[in-house]
């Protein structure tokens, strides 16, 4: 059985109405933080991205659709590999049903990977998912943005990935970028990395409410329990 503390209801009460001013002044620090977060300054982009999705060759202004925003989620599905990442395929679990809604604020969300589409498109198919998914196949979007390596970049030493080198025999990592278009012009206005990417996982949200949390403290790594979501034993 769990160690843990016992208490009655009144002491309960007590300490979760002190814990509810904390969470209050983590959402008022949140809300301070995403401010400063739109205050950032604006990139433009210069490079003719091409991509291929559902509606064949897509150029970057593609993506957007008819929305000024675009979130991209990017996604590690490596050519070569058979499978995508569990890790990023966790997080795309919670995409289906929220493009509407992203819609009404004038915002798209895509993924974008290195695989081919037809390898994308078949993943989707047995996944469910139904969010746009776009190749940068022979693109350079995905190294411009340090979420992929060329072998020639690693064997030189770290490459740049969250804001820092490391060292990782990672052909591809996980990130997200958002981007906003004004006229004619598009903008790089974000992007987050590794931990950063947590507060968009839905389940990890919910599990961080429980007794239990996210149970990953003895794992070997975190997220070391997760499987692509059919590969989970019945």
């Amino acid at each position: 059985m769990t160690d843990h503390r016992i208490a009655s209801r009144d002491e309960w009460l007590a300490a979760r109405k002190q814990l509810l001013t904390e969470e209050k002044e983590f959402t008022r620090a949140r809300d301070a933080l995403s401010a400063r977060r739109r205050e950032l300054p604006w990139v433009k982009i210069e490079k003719d991205y091409r991509f291929r999705g559902p509606e064949g060759e897509a150029s970057f202004a593609d993506l957007f659709g008819k929305h000024r925003q675009l979130i991209v989620q990017h996604f590690m599905f490596a050519p070569e590999w058979e499978k995508p990442c569990k890790s990023c395929s966790f997080w795309a679990d919670g995409f289906n049903g929220i493009g509407a809604h992203l819609a009404q604020r004038d915002t798209r969300l895509v993924a974008v990977a290195r695989a081919p589409l037809a390898k994308l498109d078949a993943r989707a198919k047995k996944m469910g998912w139904t969010f746009p998914w776009y190749s940068s196949e022979g693109s350079d979007f995905n190294y411009d943005f340090d979420v992929s390596f060329r072998p020639e970049d690693s064997s030189r030493g770290p490459v740049e990935y969250n804001y820092e080198k490391r060292d990782t025999k990672m052909t591809d990592l996980p990130g997200i970028s958002t981007f906003v278009r004004d006229g004619g012009d598009i903008y790089h206005t974000y992007s987050c990395f590794a931990r950063g990417l947590d507060m968009m996982n839905p389940a990890y949200q919910y599990l961080d409410l429980t007794a239990l949390g996210r149970q990953e403290d003895d794992l070997p790594f975190a997220m070391a329990w997760v499987k692509l979501r059919d590969e989970y034993a019945a």
